[in-house]
């Protein structure tokens, strides 16, 4: 008896290091970029999903890094991944879509994000000019809904009750249940003022036969996802920074009043090339974004075997590119965690071509990069020309994965008396 109980516990003693080893070494043409697999299904993601404290690089990532290389291989929620910190291979990877690869999302992102913290009052305003969202009388609160959504996008993909990832669902699906209702509204309203960007979709549905019901819903809430993922906490950021730098506060409010004092009339309003005139203004949003560099990572899927440098990413496999590490970069930039503006007075277009990726690259250049900025400046040009502000408390950064202060930012504004 005893010894049938034995060779069963050998058979399944064998049989498990069988599929580990094969799980450690998985299959590839060619060679594997270096690193480690981590346990079965689980892979390294409660690594990876710890917050970080720092504005520096993940120390998952850095640490791997260190061991490693710039580009490595592990496992999250149970999918194989090549992590990449190479300036040269993110730039191939992310002029390569739809030949080498395709965007991708771990099962986490793609069930929060495809069809089916703070700085809320900048979600409520732009919510208020896609769906004229009145965030007062509203019986839900969408911010609530969009920060509880992005707390999960690094979450572990497993759907039961109590869950992060499972409240994320729910609150996307009763977000999207909103939005559903609204467009409904609209489109049975006899009247039609065309006042926000809903509006203008609905009516150009009978002339562009692909606008649907579920496509313009779907890209309502993409939008209204990117503008509070990025520019909320981004801006936030820059408020942070700027209270910590009295001297690039100083300038910059400078530059403000100087475009005040030029105008023919005080009670004119900001003009396109009053912004372009923005020199340092924009070296302080272009620092501020190298800085805080929102998503941890760009994702895709390798269609085919890629070869890089004797490395062979099989295909199949999901590629993260993590362009902060470029702009983190010490060998690129001079004291890299520092918050210097002034830093961009000398740098070339080129050179921030190849070392400036917040919005990402090549064909999925973020369609709302140019809306940040601009948005970003008018904020501060508002802010610095019409307020007083001081940081009360807070602004303990931490990344979980996304960009965010764990004690908030807590700001006392006072209006400028002329």
């Amino acid at each position: 008896m005893w010894t049938i109980g034995l060779c069963i516990v050998a058979v399944l003693v064998i049989y498990l290091s069988y599929r580990l080893n094969k799980w450690s070494n998985p299959k590839c043409n060619g060679v594997l970029p270096p690193g480690s697999m981590g346990l079965p299904l689980i892979g390294e993601t409660l690594q990876l999903i710890v917050p970080s404290y720092s504005l520096d690089l993940h120390p998952f990532i850095k640490k791997k890094a260190q061991k490693y290389g710039p580009i490595f291989r592990t496992s999250v929620a149970g999918s194989p991944i090549v992590v990449s910190i190479d300036p040269e291979f993110n730039h191939y990877i992310a002029k390569q879509e739809g030949r080498l690869v395709e965007i991708w999302y771990l099962d986490s992102f793609s069930k929060l994000l495809t069809m089916e913290g703070e700085n809320k009052k900048v979600f409520d305003f732009t919510a208020k000019l896609f769906i004229s969202y009145d965030a007062e009388n509203s019986p839900t609160k969408m911010s609530e809904k969009f920060t509880n959504i992005l707390g999960g996008l690094m979450s572990f993909p497993l759907n039961i009750p109590g869950t992060t990832y499972h409240k994320c669902l729910k609150d996307k699906n009763e977000a999207m249940s909103m939005l559903r209702k609204i467009f409904k509204e609209r489109i049975n309203s006899p009247k039609r003022h065309f006042e926000d960007l809903l509006d203008l979709a609905i009516n150009d549905m009978d002339k562009e036969k692909f606008l649907s019901e579920d496509l313009i819903i779907n890209v309502v809430f993409g939008l209204l996802f990117a503008s509070f993922d990025s520019i909320s906490s981004a801006l936030s950021l820059t408020l942070n920074l700027l209270a910590e730098h009295p001297a690039v506060l100083q300038e910059l409010t400078d530059e403000h009043e100087a475009i005040l004092k030029n105008r023919e009339s005080p009670n004119s309003i900001l003009t396109w090339d009053e912004y372009k005139s923005m020199t340092f203004t924009h070296q302080v949003i272009n620092e501020a974004f190298r800085l805080g560099g929102v998503a941890p990572g760009l994702l895709r899927r390798a269609l085919k075997d890629i070869e890089f440098k004797g490395y062979t990413i099989p295909a199949g496999w999901t590629i993260m590119l993590v362009n902060s590490a470029i702009q983190l970069n010490p060998n690129t930039y001079k004291d890299p965690l520092a918050f210097n503006p002034w830093r961009w007075k000398d740098l070339d277009s080129l050179f921030v071509s190849k070392n400036f990726m917040p919005f990402g690259g090549g064909t999925r250049l973020c369609a709302g990069a140019e809306y940040s900025k601009t948005f970003m400046a008018t904020f501060l040009h508002i802010l610095v020309t019409k307020y007083r502000w001081t940081k009360v408390k807070g602004g303990t950064i931490a990344r979980n994965p996304i960009l965010e202060f764990t004690d908030g930012l807590h700001i006392k504004f006072s209006v400028i008396n002329n």
